[in-house]
């Protein structure tokens, strides 16, 4: 039987328990993570198997053979890509170069997939985290401009404390990442139509003060000048761009490259949410680059203080 002191202890206790309990800070709301991943010809293993039937036999092939000589992924190859992108944790990953929404699952899992299937094997689309109000659009057509070029993918994102956030995921053309914008080479005439689409985009955003973020490979260098007529024309005075604030390192080491295609523009009306560092890279591990065919790519991502206006 406790004696009265020890029911005094006790009770002390217990109130200054409840007390700390009631009076403790709420955990800081987590903020709303979006980051962009092109996964390089990333495709359903039925479609490597064809195409590697097709190479070897000198047939016809829907994927082309240097791709089937220099990227024969296989199951710990994409467990490796799953892996990383159970790493990156984030809520919304746009991607690129993904055949299919099949695919897309085995390295987003437990994700919904925003994905509308298009001509050719390199696919846009979003990896969302279950339970974020969203409505997938319908395809900006005129971003391809042409058969050879890649339309971008629309989604609505609806956040409690931002509202609305319109998204759309980009891949546009390879080839001119650095050269002058007005060259003749077709890829650079491609990418400069591809520039006048999306910047009338952004700017229809702008007017009517909606929130937005592209996210994507937009194959040209960065960080955004004026003086580039592709950034000129995007107007980079309506959104702040990763690339201007992110310093630029390789995705793993001994790579090539020298500065991000990889691109987030955060538009105006939601600079507002951004954190004292909002953005990030996520670079493989030197191991798992010489082991793995990863991607000559990895992920970059913006955070958003989802509760900013509450």
């Amino acid at each position: 039987m406790m004696n009265a002191r020890t029911v005094r202890i006790s009770s002390l206790l217990l109130l200054t328990a409840l007390l700390t309990r009631g009076t403790s800070a709420p955990a800081a709301p987590r903020p709303l993570v979006i980051a962009s991943w092109n996964l390089e010809w990333l495709v359903d293993t039925d479609t490597a198997h064809r195409a590697r039937m097709a190479c070897r036999d000198g047939a016809p092939s829907e994927l082309p053979c240097d791709v089937v000589r220099d990227l024969p992924r296989n199951s710990a190859d994409l467990a490796r890509l799953a892996a990383y992108a159970q790493e990156l944790d984030a809520d919304v990953v746009a991607f690129q170069e993904v055949e299919n929404e099949r695919i897309a699952r085995r390295i987003f899992r437990g994700y919904q997939i925003c994905l509308r299937p298009g001509p050719g094997l390199q696919q846009v689309g979003f990896a969302l985290r279950p339970g974020l109000a969203h409505r997938c659009g319908q395809p900006l057509t005129q971003l391809a401009v042409t058969a050879q070029g890649r339309a971008g993918q629309p989604m609505t994102l609806s956040v409690p404390g931002l509202g609305n956030i319109e998204l759309l995921a980009v891949h546009l053309k390879s080839g001119c990442a650095h050269d002058p914008l007005e060259s003749t080479r077709e890829a650079c005439r491609l990418l400069a139509a591809q520039a006048q689409v999306l910047g009338q985009w952004i700017q229809r955003q702008s007017a009517r003060r909606v929130p937005f973020v592209v996210v994507g490979d937009f194959n040209r260098g960065g960080p955004p000048a004026v003086s580039d007529p592709f950034w000129a024309a995007l107007g980079p005075d309506l959104f702040l761009a990763s690339s201007t604030v992110l310093p630029f390192a390789n995705c793993s080491w001994g790579a090539p490259y020298r500065n991000f295609i990889d691109h987030i523009l955060v538009g105006r009306d939601l600079i507002f949410a951004l954190p004292k560092d909002p953005f990030a890279q996520l670079r493989y591990r030197p191991g798992d680059a010489a082991r793995y065919l990863l991607s000559d790519h990895c992920p970059v991502g913006v955070s958003l203080n989802a509760f900013a206006r509450l």
